[in-house]
């Protein structure tokens, strides 16, 4: 225990440690500087901060935890992302550089005003603050206490065991805010990403090689053989993500998340010009294609390995796989390997929160002459408030993890298909006034609340209820435009010259590439391959 302490404490450190001298000399006191990395990121850093945001122990734990329980279909999630970063890449990155955006509830507010602007950021603040940032730091912990068996180690009760790994996660989140913001998050992250690589796949190896007796080719034929339908992607109406929803709501919500998003398109955001920007985005969709690997065939491996001793939580698929086949000096350094991208999830809801508030409500409605120097002070400030105040909720989480957690998943479902009904369709039409963007948010909240809350009972998926939900808002706001125009029609072809804004030149040939290798993939894992 010893060893792998001591090894997960030091490449934490190490990580921390190299970021901060990478970055000491970079400029961090001026608002773009610090919260869009002064518009330098390169393609690399990009994609390796794209995974690590989206990665955390939600990811690791429960994808696995599906596989475990269901089959592949949960795979939807990850392969599913890469055709929403080529969408996002081709079409929302060039419209929000043109324009230099900061934030995404700035082109809101140019596109229809201001009051749904601070509408949609008032939705990204609390779906922030109240859901994402204590979830990943709840998740985070229980992750980390499985892995650790910090309760069994250090005698804990269960809920001082999620305390301590909570308070360890937000007091690092601290240290990154007040040291460097968005760059050294970026460049942390990328460090991380290497990290991630090897130990991601170290997992299905050993456990492979365990079940095949040393014989990595040999596992995978026998878990194979043994649990031939566990590899169907193709998921039916009772897996968690059936076939159909990758062409409703899986479909809308991966766009979303990759292109609406603060937390994930910052960092996109703060691309060096068009060219790193695409090219980030477009690496992340291939990365994302091998995230089966390391994020459910674990699960089912599980199992198999379990057959004999069913697990009563799936969820704990993945810690018990670790700590059954990885061998004890590996487990220090997966461990921080995980703690890294648990992190970066945090870190990055965090800089996010803050600039959305800092940008979009201390610098226009409480201080318009605030300085760049105060927004970035107060902005710091405003993040380690964030992190306390997280660390205080997410143990209560644990208070009702049934009921809450369910809750808090689904809750996403409130602002996110809506923010992003409002953004495709103001970029598609020019005609559609403010109010009906307004009338649409609650509306499509209301619906959505009174489907999810058992009030009206329609006996379909969540992700089916979101699709109909937004044809219904895309027709409504056609209707308003077409018949009460908006009188000033907004211009999202002008180039305001904040970056280059010529692209990548083989973004076409590696987009068609990845479309191949989806198809790929879906083929395999399917009755037509390792699934007959």
């Amino acid at each position: 225990m010893i060893l792998t302490i001591t090894s997960f404490a030091a490449f934490t450190a190490l990580v921390l440690g190299i970021s901060y001298y990478l970055t000491r000399k970079k400029d961090a006191s001026s608002s773009e500087g610090y919260f869009l990395a002064g518009r330098g990121l390169t393609g690399w850093v990009i994609a390796a901060s794209l995974l690590l945001t989206n990665l955390s122990t939600e990811q690791m734990v429960g994808l696995n935890g599906q596989g475990y329980m269901f089959n592949m279909s949960g795979m939807g999630y990850e392969v599913g992302a890469s055709l929403a970063l080529i969408i996002v890449a081709f079409f929302f990155l060039p419209r929000y550089l043109r324009k230099g955006y900061a934030t995404i509830p700035d082109f809101v507010g140019e596109r229809y005003d201001s009051a749904t602007k601070q509408f949609v950021n008032f939705l990204f603040l609390a779906g922030y603050v109240l859901i994402l940032l204590p979830t990943v730091l709840y998740s985070g912990a229980i992750g980390m206490g499985g892995i650790f068996d910090i309760m069994g180690t250090f005698g804990l009760s269960p809920m001082t065991a999620i305390i301590v790994v909570v308070v360890a996660i937000g007091i690092l989140g601290c240290l990154y805010t007040v040291f460097g913001g968005l760059r050294i998050m970026a460049v942390a992250d990328t460090l991380n990403g290497i990290g991630l690589i090897i130990g991601g796949l170290m997992v299905p190896l050993f456990a492979l090689a365990y079940v095949g007796g040393g014989d990595v080719l040999g596992g995978i034929a026998e878990v194979v053989k043994t649990n031939p339908e566990k590899f169907n992607a193709i998921g039916g109406p009772a897996d968690p993500v059936p076939f159909a929803t990758m062409f409703t709501g899986m479909f809308l919500v991966n766009l979303f998340y990759w292109g609406c998003n603060q937390t994930i398109i910052q960092r996109a955001l703060a691309a060096k010009n068009l060219k790193e920007g695409q090219k980030g985005l477009l690496l992340a969709a291939i990365f994302k294609l091998f995230g089966p690997l390391y994020l459910i065939i674990p699960g089912i491996v599980a199992f198999h390995i379990f057959r004999d001793t069913p697990l009563e939580v799936g969820d704990m698929a993945y810690p018990m796989l670790v700590n059954k086949v990885l061998p004890f000096y590996l487990i220090g350094f997966f461990a921080a390997v995980l703690f890294g991208a648990i992190l970066s999830s945090f870190n990055a809801a965090l800089n996010s929160t803050s600039t959305l508030f800092m940008l979009n409500v201390y610098k226009p409605l409480i201080k318009p002459t605030a300085t760049d120097h105060e927004l970035v002070t107060k902005g710091k400030y405003v993040g380690i408030l964030l992190a306390v105040f997280s660390m205080c909720v997410a143990p209560l989480i644990a208070m009702a993890p049934s009921g809450l957690f369910n809750y808090l998943q689904m809750v996403n479902g409130f602002y996110n298909v809506p923010i992003f009904t409002l953004i495709i369709f103001g970029m598609l039409n020019k005609t559609a006034p403010a109010w009906s963007a307004k009338v649409t948010l609650v509306f499509f909240m209301v619906g959505y609340g009174l489907t999810q809350l058992g009030v009206i009972n329609t006996g379909l998926h969540f992700l089916h209820i979101l699709a109909i939900l937004f044809v219904v808002s895309v027709v409504f706001m056609y209707i308003a435009g077409k018949f009460w125009p908006a009188k000033n029609t907004y211009d999202d072809g002008k180039d305001l010259n904040v970056v280059d804004v010529t692209p990548w030149n083989m973004r076409v040939a590696v987009s068609i590439a990845i479309i191949l290798c989806v198809f790929g993939v879906y083929v395999l894992f399917s009755s037509l391959g390792i699934a007959a």
